[in-house]
Order: C-alpha cells, then structure tokens, then sequence
C-alpha cells in the first residue's frame, strides 16, 4: 500500500513488516479507479501507459501491482474469465500471484530505487541505468506469450533529466503488448512529455472507515481503537495510518504537538531528544514530523485571512520546509539537523 516505494508504510512494532504491494491482495477504497482499468482492458482500450496519480500512502501501487497481476494471468482480454470479471482480484494461491511475489515473473519488471551496495541503503533516487533495463525488457519476446508489463514505482523519484528522459523514450515507442503502470504522488511536477503519454488515472485518498480496514489488512490484525485513532488522524494515507498506530510513532507525534504548540519558545534539549525519538522511528517518524509541522503552517494560512503579507510569509517558509524536507531525501543527508532547521523556520514564523 513503496508509492509508495508510494506507499511503502513503516514496520510495525509488533507485527512485523508490513506487506509490499507486491504481495498486497487486498484494495480498499478505489472500486471506481479497478473499474476503469478493468473496463478497458477487457473492452481492448487499453493504453499502453498509465499514470496512476493521488497522495502517498493510498495504494496507487498497490492498484498498479493488482493490475499487473491480472493481466498476466489473463493474456486475452476477451476469454470468458476476464469478460465475467468483478474485479482485477486475482487468488493469493494463483501461480502469477506467487511468482510476482517472490519477484519470479519474467515478464513483470519493477522499477524502483534500488540498494547502493557501497552503503547498503537505497539510493535516494531512481537512476538512469535502472531505467534503461526497460528496453532489453520491452525489446524481447513475453517469455509466457502474452504481455510484458513494467511498474514505475514512482515516477518521483526519477533522477532528471537522464532518468525522466530514459523512460519517454520508452512511452514515445511503445512495442505492441505492453502496459506501463507509473505511479506518481504528484503527477502535476513530472514532464509534460511523460503525462501526455499516458491515460491519467487519479485515485482520491481513503475515507476513515476504510483507511482502518486497509491498515489493518497490511498489518494483518483486526481493526481496533489504536488503529481507528490513527486513520482519523492519516488524513486518508495508509501508511500514515500505519505509522500513528505503532507505539512509538504515536508518541512522537504527541510529543512533536507539544513542542509545536510551544513556539516560539523552542526547548533545545527537548528538541534534541525529540530528534533522537524520530529517528528510531524510522520513515514513519520523518512521515509523522513532516504531517505535523504542515498542519501547523496550514493553520497559520486559515488564521492569515486576507492579509497578503502574511500569507506571503508563510508560504515562504512553506517552501523552505519542503525544500530542507527534499533535499534531506535527495541527498541521503542526516534527519537530525532538518528536524532542527524547520523547528527554527516555524518559530520564526511564530514570533512574527
């Protein structure tokens, strides 16, 4: 539910990892988004790119691997099985479902940042060269007949422009059968070239009800106080849901307010272990960090009115937090001293 990846939530603190969309069965809340893919596949409309637009954490990857899984399983859109189909749900025991969960299907190619051997993290993008495996993938055979199917997961994290431009080449000469699902958080930022290559798919985030049953699924527990709590709080992501439910991320979120509410004033031991407490945390405390301190801006937004100075000053500093946000992901660099950077930009605020 790796956008991203779009949706990759956090790792729980008692129930282990939480499901890649790979190997997520379930979907929540996107009845209306299944339909349209479904719709023309089987009424041979289908384009041979998809955009699959909407916030982090709401299961655009997750539609795109559920996708992806039906079609390799169905090769012909007009065999009775597909004609009669309700949904894209294909069995949690159907060989393609196994095999694309073990990464075994050869005519399924992820495209994803991948792990610096060097360092033995992710780079902090997708590079050029991983997107160049399109065209050997995309200029051979399907090894079972049917379609070749590529997943970009996601398209925000292309490195510009060699990375961005790799796979515009692929979507201005498509090779019959084949379907790229391209999973975007903001799909407005991508190039213009790209989007206007594919069929747009916009998936809206999730209700309250169903944020809860869809983290509950990824975490494989029933829906409970905690995590009905969390999704009221997610504003519609899943893997916000999923990190307001673990303990500790639910309690950096409690003491981040505090220290918010705060402001001006800023407590610079307090500050430092509230640092230390988000980094254990993981993605899900940075997540978490990162949600407050906007709700906090748009508050200072909704509290301007019509006064363009303030506004003006606050959208400023709203810029500076996403930018001190991005260039801590781009550029692998410590959390620590982000966290410092936008509680100084927010007291700032604060004071004027």
């Amino acid at each position: 539910m790796n956008d991203d990846a779009d949706d990759a939530p956090a790792q729980s603190e008692t129930d282990g990892e939480v499901a890649h969309p790979r190997d997520t069965a379930a979907l929540f809340g996107h009845a209306e988004a299944e339909r349209a893919l479904l719709d023309d596949y089987r009424g041979g409309r289908m384009a041979h790119a998809w955009l699959i637009g909407g916030p982090p954490g709401i299961g655009k990857a997750t539609l795109a691997y559920r996708m992806a899984r039906f079609v390799l399983a169905n090769a012909r859109p007009q065999s009775a099985p597909v004609q009669a189909a309700q949904s894209l749900a294909l069995a949690v025991d159907h060989p393609v479902a196994r095999r694309v969960s073990a990464r075994g299907h050869g005519d399924l190619l992820a495209i994803e940042r991948v792990v610096n051997e060097k360092t033995g993290k992710p780079f902090s993008v997708i590079r050029v060269e991983d997107v160049r495996r399109t065209v050997a993938f995309f200029g051979s055979t399907a090894g079972e007949g049917g379609w070749r199917v590529c997943i970009v997961d996601s398209a925000d994290e292309l490195q510009y422009p060699h990375a961005a431009n790799a796979l515009l080449k692929i979507l201005e000469e498509p090779p019959p059968r084949s379907l790229l699902l391209i999973v975007s958080h903001a799909p407005g930022r991508l190039l213009a070239t790209i989007r206007s290559r594919c069929r747009r798919l916009n998936l809206r985030p999730l209700a309250q009800d169903e944020l809860a049953r869809a983290a509950a699924a990824a975490l494989g527990r029933p829906v409970d106080a905690r995590l009905e709590a969390a999704a009221a709080g997610a504003q519609g992501s899943v893997a916000r849901a999923i990190a307001l439910a673990q303990g500790t991320t639910a309690a950096a979120r409690g003491r981040v307010m505090a220290m918010l509410d705060a402001l001006p004033a800023i407590d610079a031991r307090a500050l430092h272990a509230l640092g230390d407490t988000l980094a254990r945390a993981g993605e899900g405390g940075e997540t978490v960090f990162l949600d407050a301190a906007r709700e906090w801006l748009h508050a200072r937004l909704s509290h301007a009115g019509e006064d363009r100075r303030r506004l003006a000053r606050v959208a400023k500093v709203w810029e500076k937090l996403e930018r001190a946000a991005a260039d801590a992901d781009v550029y692998n660099l410590e959390r620590k001293p982000m966290i410092f950077t936008i509680f100084g930009l927010l007291a700032e605020t604060a004071r004027t």
